[in-house]
């Protein structure tokens, strides 16, 4: 590196550790559901565990005596070497995308179940799905406009970035705020043969909700429109089964594009979309972050179809998760003066407004022994850094109350 270019980002750095934004590695070490930072035990409440499977010894022992079980010739493959066009695409692939579809259809009711067309297309992260599917889709000749909800994840903002087609136009909407949206539909031109409204489904840094039944009956009242809708902070979360927000509102045969990642609830790797037969033929053919990625390991495939398999009989794990969620949240909230009306999400924004009001609240309850992190621009807007609470389903309420007192 040039002497100019090192000085330029030592610059830079010194300014980023004066605003208090400056980030760096942590040095942690993992035991059970706590962190061991600093020579100190600290529980968890930062991670995206949210049903604490990524701690559960005893649910890997089980899947380690299956693979044990196993004759060495059958036993999946810990790299695999070459993406999923090439021969990448081992066998552990297509059955997860099959144990995945019949997860969907768990959630369908029998007449839905007849006629979907519903397929699946696994991914190596909700990263690589999100920079990836937008832009492919953007190819086809069409007129489009992409709606996105204002606070939706960066790699759905990345993904639009991406976009090269000069038929593509790209409009954001105020959160949550369907009338905003319906605006903006009204406003364009006659031209636009497509819209694609795109949004999560559980907001990643408020922890809050989209409207799922609104924007499927707005989709309803316009041909054009489509839906795509980014659960990754609601698989394994919310649903009977586990299937996301989308199962809970019974909307999943209403969504074009269900995006969803193995990363947080299912304490694996990886991804997946949810979409017509023929879109995932197009996504295969066009989706760049797709045909250039090496496939990941068959061994973490066949883990996350280990998860999957379970997901549906973990619904104990939800309803706890949701009860240590609504204390805290309706703690918080009542210190506001406002009330929170049901469960949202496991993830409670504790907003503190400047970065070093942050900051000095995660010291304080990491010195109480809760392993958190200050949330600072740029992850979230300027004036609402905040400390993003995540609860788990190995807490308990001792531990909820606890938190909330130091709150």
């Amino acid at each position: 590196m040039t002497g100019p270019t090192r000085a330029r980002v030592n610059d830079h750095l010194d300014m980023l550790r004066a605003n208090d934004q400056y980030r760096q590695l942590p040095n942690i070490k993992h035991q059970d559901q706590c962190i061991i930072a600093d020579n100190q035990s600290l529980l968890n409440i930062s991670s995206n565990d949210y049903l604490g499977l990524g701690n559960d010894t005893s649910l890997q022992s089980e899947f380690l005596a299956q693979l044990q079980a196993l004759p060495a010739s059958q036993l999946p493959k810990m790299g695999s070497t070459s993406s999923r066009l090439l021969t990448g695409n081992h066998e552990q692939l297509p059955l997860l995308e099959a144990d995945l579809l019949n997860w969907y259809h768990l959630a369908l009711s029998d007449d839905e179940r007849q006629t979907s067309t519903k397929s699946v297309l696994v991914l190596n992260s909700g990263y690589h799905a999100n920079i990836g599917i937008l832009p492919a889709l953007a190819k086809l000749p069409l007129e489009t406009c992409i709606l996105s909800d204002d606070l939706i994840h960066a790699s759905m903002i990345d993904g639009i970035r991406l976009i090269r087609s000069k038929q593509c136009t790209y409009k954001r909407y105020r959160h949550n705020d369907l009338a905003h949206l319906k605006a903006i539909i009204d406003s364009l031109d006659k031209s636009v043969e497509r819209i694609i409204i795109v949004t999560e489904s559980v907001f990643s840094m408020d922890g809050d909700r989209a409207d799922l039944k609104a924007l499927v009956k707005l989709k309803a009242g316009d041909p054009r429109i489509e839906l795509y809708v980014d659960e990754a902070h609601a698989v394994g979360v919310l649903g009977q089964n586990g299937l996301g927000l989308s199962e809970e509102t019974q909307t999943l045969e209403d969504i074009d594009y269900l995006v969803g990642t193995f990363g947080k609830a299912f304490a694996s790797i990886g991804a997946y979309i949810i979409c017509d037969e023929k879109v995932r033929e197009w996504l295969i053919n066009q989706m760049r972050s797709f045909i250039f990625s090496t496939a990941l390991p068959p061994i973490m495939h066949s883990w996350t179809r280990f998860i999957v398999e379970k997901m549906p009989s973990l619904h104990h794990l939800r309803t706890h998760l949701a009860q240590l969620s609504t204390q805290v949240r309706d703690a918080i909230e009542s210190t506001s003066s406002s009330s929170i009306s049901s469960y949202q999400s496991p993830i409670i924004p504790y907003v503190l407004g400047s970065n070093e009001s942050a900051i000095n609240k995660a010291k304080q309850l990491r010195d109480a022994g809760f392993y958190v992190l200050p949330i600072r621009p740029p992850t979230v807007p300027v004036g609402t850094a905040r400390i993003r609470l995540v609860m788990n389903a190995n807490l308990t309420t001792e531990d909820c109350d606890h938190l909330i007192s130091l709150l």
